[in-house]
């Protein structure tokens, strides 16, 4: 998140082992020790902050529900965390689509998490547990035989064309969306770029026997992100007939989503060079200020229907009852009568 959401650097002694002015040692050490016993080793917290993390609790419990609906969607700690601030800030949902703006988060990230170990991640319906780390992949041959075993229990699985892939750039989302099992009703396979790039070979074998496949990209709006699609292109290399689609976010959609913005360290001369030549100089603007919006600021049900309408495609026209009836006519044998 942004900086002024990041705790503020200690630079006196360590909690605890300070002593305020004008009180006995014995008396300090006698009352710590207590207090320790009696909140087993942990800080005790402040009023101002016990009602925080009561209200975010609340907040948390209304915020999981919308964010699983409709159907039980499973959904990241991060969209959750976002959708925590949306049912704190209501107006924010009002005005969306309406009052185009980049609101910052009216919850402090530490505050939210604080929150959600108090009640329990494991109690929260429809949130994913964390991804592990990513894993050393293993670069399989550049081609093998008959003969040869491929990485895959399926020796034949890279042997059709593959028309469309979708790249994430966060690897969370990825796993939200694999989750929800959009791969399957977009027949579009899922990868998080730190899982997948480079490529694998057999995969780009795949795309190039489709004729015309189409790699989607789905990344932040932020200087990394906006240069992602440029990345994953490089990664391809040279592999003629396939596109390299950006679905986004950029920061127009994040101002006509009103999204939650964090923001970071301003961006030098070299940086704003970088900037991609599409963009608007609004929203060239925007990111030389140091704002960023990240793909789990957006919620997740508008997030799985975007990436489904875009990864899918068209769809075929709904037949008619007289588009039906002109179809059995030629379908042939005992459908229609000829006299």
């Amino acid at each position: 998140m942004s900086q002024r959401h990041l705790p503020p650097p200690r630079t006196g002694p360590t909690t605890g082992t300070g002593q305020p002015a004008g009180q006995p040692a014995g008396v300090s050490r006698a009352a710590s020790a207590g207090q320790a016993a009696r909140t087993g080793g942990r800080p005790t917290l402040g009023f101002a902050a016990r009602t925080t993390i009561g209200v975010a609790g609340r907040a948390i419990t209304a915020a999981a529900a919308r964010a699983g609906a409709p159907g039980g969607l499973r959904f990241t700690e991060r969209q959750l965390y976002y959708e925590t601030c949306r049912v704190l800030s209501p107006g924010s949902t009002l005005l969306r689509g309406r009052v185009p703006g980049t609101p910052a988060p009216v919850l402090q990230l530490p505050a939210f998490t604080r929150a959600l170990e108090a009640r329990g991640r494991e109690t929260v319906p429809g949130l994913l547990p964390p991804l592990p780390e990513p894993a050393a992949r293993v670069q399989p041959p550049q081609s093998h035989g008959p003969s040869e075993p491929s990485g895959s229990s399926e020796p034949d699985l890279y042997d059709y064309g593959l028309p469309r892939l979708l790249m994430c750039q966060d690897r969370s989302i990825a796993g939200m969306l694999l989750a929800n099992h959009v791969h399957l009703e977009a027949a579009c396979p899922v990868f998080a770029a730190a899982d997948a790039l480079p490529l694998d070979p057999r995969l780009l074998a795949a795309l190039q026997r489709a004729e015309g496949a189409t790699v989607y990209v789905l990344h932040d709006a932020s200087p990394a992100g906006l240069a992602f699609p440029a990345l994953v292109r490089a990664g391809l290399g040279a592999v003629p007939g396939v596109r390299v689609v950006s679905l986004g976010l950029v920061p127009r959609h994040a101002a006509a989503l009103r999204l939650p913005t964090g923001r970071g360290p301003a961006l030098g001369p070299a940086d704003l060079a970088a900037l991609p030549a599409a963009l608007r100089p609004r929203e060239a603007a925007w990111l030389a200020e140091g704002r960023f919006a990240e793909v789990a600021a957006v919620p997740p049900d508008r997030l799985l229907r975007t990436v489904l309408r875009l990864t899918r495609g068209p769809r075929p026209p709904r037949d008619s009852l007289w588009s039906g009836l002109r179809g059995l006519r030629g379908t042939g044998f005992m459908t229609w009568p000829a006299a």
